[in-house]
C-alpha cells in the first residue's frame, strides 16, 4: 500500500489498488458484541464459511466484546481457538464506537469492516461493499436500506425512526449519504488512521460522525443497496439511542460551523495518475474551485450590498449609504470567502484576516465612491436606478482586484509543514 506523503504530513495519498503481501489478510471484519452468547457462535461460523467460499483474498474476523456479563467472552475465546482466521478482544467498557475504534486502530489489514452480530444484512453484499476499497475507487463504503432496490423487512416503527433520522442529518448537517445507521460498513485503513482521532463518540453515533466528517473532508463514500431483515430480538434502546444521536448531531454541527476540525488535511489529491495533477497547465491547483466559490460568495454579497444600500439610502445620502452598506457586506464577504472559498477553518487569525479584508474593502470603497462622485459631477440628481447601475459596474471592477488580493495576500496558499494556526 502506498505511503506517499508528498502532499504534506498527515495528508492522504492518492487512492490506488491494494497490493497485499501473500497470506496477509486484506479484510478485517469486526463484530461488536454485548451479551450475545447464544448468537455469536452461529454468526461467526456462518460469516467464516461465506468468506471462505466467496472472498478471493485472505481475511480475518475479529470479535470485539463490549464488557459482556454473560458467557460471551468464553464463546469468543473458544471460536478464536478453533476457527482459523478468527480472533477476539475484550473491552471493559461498553460502546460500539469504542469497540470499532479499538480494533480498527490496532488492525494491520488494509480494509476494515464491521457488521452486526445478528447478520441482518445479506452477506452477498459483503464483496460488493469492500471491492471499491480494494480497487482504490473509494475511501469508505456503506450498505443502505433506503435505496429503491434494497429489500427490507422490518416494523413500521423502526422504518419511521430510520427515515426520520436520515432526514434530520440531511437537513441539519447537509449529509448526502442515505443510511447512517446500517450496521454494514467498511473503510480503508489509511483513512481510518487519520479520521478516527477526529471522531469523539464511542457509542451508536460513531457511525454517523465518521461519515459526516469523511463527507465534509471530500472523501468518497460508496453506497450499495442491501437486503436486510430486522432482528426482533435486538437489544438496541431506540429512545435512548435517538437522544444520544441528537446530542451528537448538535455537537458535530457546532464544530463544523466554527471550523474546529482540520478536515482539509484529509483531502485526497486529484487522481492517482501524475497526468491528472497537470491536467490544467499554467493554472494553480485549486484555482477553479476558488473562482467558483468566490463568484458564488460575491453574488450573494452583491445582493446583500444592494439591499443594504437601498435601505440606508432612505434616510442618508448616497456616500453614507454606500459606505455603510459596503462595510457590512465586506465583513460578511470576508468571513464567507475565508471559510468557503479558501478553506480556512478555526478562529486563528480571524481578526487579522478581517483587518486585511477591510483594507481590500477600502479599495472597493474608493472605486465605488469615485464612481458616485463622477456620476454626481456628470448628472445632478441622477435617478436611483442610474446610481445602482454605476455601483454594479464599479463593484464588478473591484471584484477582480479583490479576488487577486484575497488569493495572494489575505489567504495565500501555505506550503510545507502546517503551523499551529493551521491545526487548531
Amino acid at each position: 500500500m502506498s505511503t506517499d506523503t508528498s502532499y504534506g504530513p498527515g495528508a492522504l495519498p492518492a487512492r490506488g489498488h491494494l497490493a497485499p503481501a501473500p497470506g496477509e489478510p486484506v479484510l478485517d471484519v469486526v463484530i461488536p458484541v454485548f451479551n450475545e452468547e447464544k448468537d455469536l457462535g452461529p454468526c461467526v461460523r456462518r460469516l467464516h464459511d461465506h468468506l471462505t467460499r466467496t472472498f478471493p483474498y485472505a481475511f480475518r474476523i475479529t470479535i470485539a466484546d463490549n464488557a459482556s456479563t454473560d458467557r460471551t467472552p468464553d464463546v469468543a475465546t473458544a471460536l478464536a481457538a478453533t476457527v482459523d482466521g478468527v480472533r477476539s478482544t475484550r473491552l471493559e467498557e461498553k460502546g460500539r464506537g469504542r469497540a470499532l475504534r479499538t480494533v480498527w486502530s490496532r488492525s494491520d489489514a488494509p480494509v476494515l469492516a464491521y457488521m452486526d452480530v445478528d447478520l441482518s444484512t445479506d452477506l452477498n453484499a459483503l464483496l460488493p461493499l469492500v471491492a471499491p476499497l480494494i480497487s482504490g475507487h473509494s475511501d469508505l463504503a456503506i450498505g443502505t436500506r433506503l435505496a429503491r432496490s434494497s429489500r427490507v423487512v422490518r416494523g413500521a416503527k423502526r422504518e419511521f425512526v430510520s427515515r426520520a433520522y436520515n432526514l434530520l442529518l440531511r437537513s441539519s448537517l447537509a449529509a448526502r449519504f442515505s443510511d447512517a445507521q446500517c450496521g454494514f460498513k467498511a473503510i480503508r485503513r489509511e483513512v481510518a488512521e487519520r479520521l478516527l482521532p477526529l471522531v469523539e463518540d464511542s457509542g451508536w453515533f460513531f457511525d454517523t460522525e465518521l461519515l459526516v466528517l469523511a463527507e465534509r473532508a471530500g472523501l468518497r463514500i460508496h453506497e450499495i443497496p442491501v437486503d436486510w431483515v430486522d432482528d426482533p430480538d435486538s437489544t438496541v434502546h431506540i429512545v435512548r439511542t435517538a437522544a444520544e444521536d441528537l446530542k451528537g448531531v448538535w455537537r458535530v454541527g457546532r464544530a463544523l460551523a466554527v471550523g474546529a476540525l482540520p478536515l482539509d488535511r484529509l483531502a485526497r489529491p486529484f487522481g492517482d495518475d501524475p497526468r491528472d495533477r497537470t491536467a490544467l497547465p499554467g493554472v494553480p491547483r485549486g484555482l477553479a474551485r476558488q473562482l467558483l466559490g468566490f463568484c458564488a460568495v460575491g453574488l450573494l454579497s452583491t445582493l446583500l450590498y444592494l439591499a443594504l444600500y437601498s435601505v440606508f439610502r432612505i434616510s442618508a445620502g448616497p456616500q453614507v449609504a454606500n459606505a455603510a452598506a459596503l462595510l457590512l457586506s465586506a465583513v460578511a464577504n470576508t468571513s464567507a470567502n475565508r471559510r468557503l472559498t479558501f478553506g480556512v477553518r478555526g478562529r486563528a487569525r480571524a481578526l487579522h484576516h478581517q483587518a486585511q479584508g477591510l483594507l481590500v474593502f477600502a479599495i472597493g470603497l474608493a472605486l465605488t465612491s469615485g464612481s458616485l462622485a463622477a456620476l454626481d459631477a456628470a448628472a445632478t440628481n441622477a435617478a436611483h436606478s442610474t446610481e445602482l447601475a454605476v455601483l454594479i459596474t464599479a463593484n464588478l471592477a473591484a471584484t477582480v482586484l479583490r479576488f487577486l488580493l484575497f488569493r495572494a495576500w489575505v489567504f495565500p496558499e501555505r506550503r510545507g509543514n502546517p503551523t499551529k494556526d493551521d491545526i487548531r
